[in-house]
């Protein structure tokens, strides 16, 4: 009990520190220590709805939100939801269980990627705001099978093709990220993926992991933490898949 409550003040810490990273080291962390992947991924997403009320409360009072980018981005992620109930409730257990971890891998190791060189990525495309529906449409897939992709994949997409400020980008992600969590929650909760009892340890980890962070995060230099972050994910990542080839 005692190292899952240290996970949540990690990630807590790491999340208020660099604001990247969280259902990236959550889910693959419960993963490392035993939890059921299909279990890890809900009670990652009930984990993640909680703590982003807060993080949505903060960037609401500071304005920092565009409501009308974040609404766009759940609409296209709504027939996602429904399309990812469907498939988990076709689709074995056990089979699930067995490639969840190869997907989540992958995913890993890509957005780690995408979020290391997106200061050198050129994306020949004019921004439109139709790009934000098949966004969310793709996002909103990946969460459901991984809890992984709203924060990294959004804001890369964001800052590359919405040409946002990166204030607005932080807040579009939170807003939007806690929609699609609390929703994906939802399907995780119907068919009996969530250990409650193990979110709400996580959760009173977390609280006193991103007060500190937050605090810190204003002497710290972001870029270069931000980079260890995503080393740390694409690590992750990595082993894995290392682990499930073994």
């Amino acid at each position: 009990m005692i190292s899952f409550i240290f996970l949540g003040f990690l990630v807590g810490f790491l999340v208020g520190l660099t604001g990247v990273g969280g259902g990236a080291l959550m889910t693959p962390s419960l993963i490392f220590l035993g939890v059921e992947p299909l279990t890890a991924v809900g009670t990652d997403l009930l984990y993640a709805t909680v703590t982003r009320v807060f993080g949505v409360f903060f960037h609401h009072k500071k304005g920092s939100i565009r409501f009308d980018l974040a609404l766009r981005l759940f609409a296209g992620s709504l027939p996602a939801i429904l399309l990812g109930s469907l498939l988990l409730r076709i689709i074995n257990k056990s089979t699930l269980n067995h490639y969840l971890t190869l997907l989540l891998g992958t995913i890993l190791i890509l957005s780690s990627l995408l979020s290391l060189t997106r200061g050198e990525i050129h994306v020949p495309l004019r921004p439109r705001r139709e790009y934000l529906y098949l966004l969310g449409f793709i996002v909103g897939l990946t969460v459901q099978f991984t809890s992984v992709g709203a924060g990294v994949i959004v804001s890369f997409a964001l800052m590359n093709l919405a040409r946002i400020s990166p204030r607005e980008v932080v807040g579009v992600t939170i807003f939007y990220g806690l929609a699609l969590s609390s929703f994906s929650a939802l399907n995780y909760a119907s068919f009996g993926s969530i250990d409650y009892h193990l979110a709400l340890v996580l959760i009173a980890g977390t609280l006193p992991g991103v007060y500190l962070g937050t605090h810190i995060n204003a002497r710290a230099e972001r870029d270069r933490l931000k980079k260890l972050i995503n080393v740390i994910i694409l690590a992750i990542g990595l082993l894995i898949l290392i682990q499930r080839m073994i």
